[in-house]
């Protein structure tokens, strides 16, 4: 995961913005609802045939092996219909059979078949190389687009629909195009080959054959285009399914804590009854295909074998060529059969392409500009008239202006949802504003890229996110490149050593998948850490101390004051004990700055800063203290 997916993802806080109902697949791109129409199975299916451009040298030479291992699959029946002929001839005549004659055939065809299962071996191993190498570069072009995609896309993007969509589709592509795309090629090859030497036998008994492919023709697109939809549900179900896990996994402490297993298996049992649904439905209906198939194969062997019989009887055609023909009869209703029952694996390979794709399609991130900072920043934040809102129908942030001078420590205060955290993600660009401008020494942040922006500013977020690497290695994320005396230094100073001096591993412990080998007020101090290892100019904290205790909160702001010093901080605190002695606090309700000042000259105010406070420190709230208070109202009596 790279950095700015990182901070991104911990950046999106849920209290800050308005709650969206899961979007189907992230707006318009979104995957199709559970049986409402077909996929659009040609264009997403040439889209995907166009990532094969790049290896079209090794597929030419796929195709040349495959011809010549086809060809000489489809001479053998003629080559043992002639050591008939010499047994059935010696036999009619009376004469003994010419072994000899016999062997050489024998061994000829064995040559034959060898050299068919040489070429198509090769042909396969060929076949997995290009096929894997679509598939990675595939993952790469997806990784790389969700560097680009904004962060609006992953609040309206389940988890574990997105991690659906990067894992299981693209592994069923790629399934899907190593089993077809051998398939098609020597099954297509064998048919042509077999027309012809079918045709060189017997032009009547390849006229009676050819009649099948019709017939075959129709039995698949009819069936084909039922199944087409209940596909493209298949994978839609499996991502909601993904989800549902994703989700309850994640929470599994508090699913336990509230007793709510039944309630979870309950939606678990009915997302896997959709998905079981949907699977049984597709598979059964393209599982049609095969039987049918062999049903159009059995009445073409009846026909060639009574037609054929005749023929003999009749002098007009020999027995050992019958013989060849019944054989080819059997191989030319094999590939027809085969690439019948392709249409499955295809369709089901198109319909997850056809996921990926919606995602390499969605709408990314403003293009960058190519400005720059001044060299030596000073940390100087302006915003002029901002005005932002996740939903343009409910304005969050309207006509907003303020400034932060360098080196000054700005708190933000305010009740949950009063846009204390958009404020910051602003800085960070993590969204683009509706109005107005935001400047960092004079240079509007929308014409500095994205990169260069945030390698000037750190941050400390409340929901901390550290990897799955040793403690050393989340350290040094903050800073490329970083020693071995740079990362001590910033566990010092930040009381990382203190607690992992204790371990038996030391530095080098590693973090589990869920970081639940290290207490959440660890797990703060060594993101803390990772930002004081940076050493950047802008430090946004957003209530950085609320998961230590009492005493290690005090060592902290010790260290917070080293880490605040020369250098602009934003510091976001519902503790307002932590952010007494900030150089300018601002009070935020309704995503408007309604008090501004020094924690001394708010107090004085007696306006919502006090109210604040007098909730915190001054024992229960009173009516007064509640949003919609009537000015002069009473607090009631106990």
């Amino acid at each position: 995961m790279s950095e700015s997916q990182a901070a991104a993802k911990t950046a999106a806080k849920a209290p800050e913005r308005p709650k969206y109902a899961p979007a189907r697949g992230g707006g318009p791109h979104g995957p199709h609802s559970s049986g409402e129409k077909a996929i659009n199975f040609i264009p997403s299916l040439k889209r995907l045939m166009a990532h094969l451009s790049k290896e079209v040298p090794r597929i030419i030479l796929v195709v040349v092996f495959v011809v010549i291992g086809t060809s000489a699959n489809a001479v053998g029946p003629v080559i043992l219909g002639k050591a008939t002929d010499v047994i059935y001839d010696a036999s009619q005549a009376g004469q003994p059979v010419n072994f000899d004659v016999v062997g050489q055939i024998l061994l000829l065809a064995a040559v034959v078949y060898l050299a068919n299962s040489i070429f198509q071996g090769i042909a396969g191993l060929l076949i997995n190389g290009i096929v894997q190498r679509t598939v990675y570069r595939m993952r790469k072009q997806i990784e790389a687009k969700i560097d680009k995609l904004p962060l609006r896309y992953f609040d309206n993007q389940p988890r574990g629909e997105l991690l659906s969509r990067v894992t299981n589709d693209v592994d069923n592509i790629s399934q899907s195009l190593q089993q077809t795309l051998s398939q098609v090629l020597s099954n297509v090859f064998m048919l042509v080959a077999v027309i012809a030497m079918m045709f060189y036998v017997s032009w009547l008994l390849a006229l009676v054959a050819l009649i099948t492919i019709p017939l075959a023709i129709l039995i698949t697109t009819k069936i084909g285009k039922r199944s087409q939809k209940l596909f493209a549900a298949v994978w839609k179900n499996t991502g909601q399914l993904n989800s549902q896990v994703e989700e309850t996994y994640t929470g599994h402490a508090l699913v336990k804590v509230f007793g709510r297993q039944q309630q979870v298996a309950q939606r678990f049992h009915a997302k896997n009854q959709q998905l079981f649904e949907a699977n049984f439905g597709a598979q059964f209906i393209s599982g049609i295909i095969m039987p049918c198939m062999f049903f159009v194969g059995n009445l073409n062997y009846v026909a060639i074998a009574v037609i054929g019989g005749l023929q003999v009887a009749a002098g007009n055609i020999g027995l050992g060529s019958v013989q060849a023909f019944i054989q080819y009869s059997r191989m030319f209703t094999h590939p027809i059969t085969q690439l019948a029952s392709m249409a499955n694996l295809l369709q089901s390979g198109v319909a997850s392409a056809e996921r990926v794709f919606e995602v390499l399609d969605s709408e990314e991130e403003v293009f960058d500009q190519e400005g720059t900072l001044p060299l030596t920043a000073t940390g100087r934040v302006e915003f002029e008239h901002v005005s932002f809102s996740y939903d343009p129908l409910k304005p969050l942030i309207t006509d907003l202006s303020l400034v932060a001078q360098p080196g000054a420590t700005v708190a933000i205060v305010g009740p949950t949802g009063a846009g204390k955290t958009t404020l910051v993600n602003l800085i960070m660009r993590f969204y683009e504003l509706d109005a107005g401008r935001i400047t960092l020494d004079g240079v509007d942040i929308s014409s500095i890229p994205r990169r260069a922006l945030r390698s000037h500013i750190g941050m400390v977020l409340q929901d901390t996110w550290l990897f799955g690497g040793t403690i050393r290695d989340n350290i040094a994320y903050g800073r490329v490149g970083a020693t071995e005396e740079q990362i001590l230094a910033a566990a010092k100073a930040t009381y990382v050593d203190r607690f992992v001096r204790a371990l038996p591993d030391g530095y080098d412990t590693v973090i589990n998948d869920e970081a639940s080998n290290v207490s959440a007020g660890e797990k703060q101090l060594i993101t803390i850490a990772r930002a004081f290892i940076g050493r950047p100019s802008l430090l946004i904290m957003d209530e950085a101390t609320s998961s230590v205790d009492t005493r290690t909160e005090l060592l902290l702001q010790r260290a917070m004051n080293k880490l605040r010093a020369d250098r602009t901080s934003f510091v976001i605190a519902h503790r307002l004990s932590t952010i007494r002695d900030a150089d300018l606090i601002l009070v935020m309700e309704n995503g408007a700055i309604v008090e501004q000042g020094t924690h001394g000259e708010l107090l004085g105010a007696k306006g919502a800063y006090f109210r604040l406070y007098q909730s915190q420190f001054s024992g229960a709230l009173t009516e007064r203290d509640l949003p919609g208070a009537q000015p002069g109202a009473q607090p009631e009596k106990p």
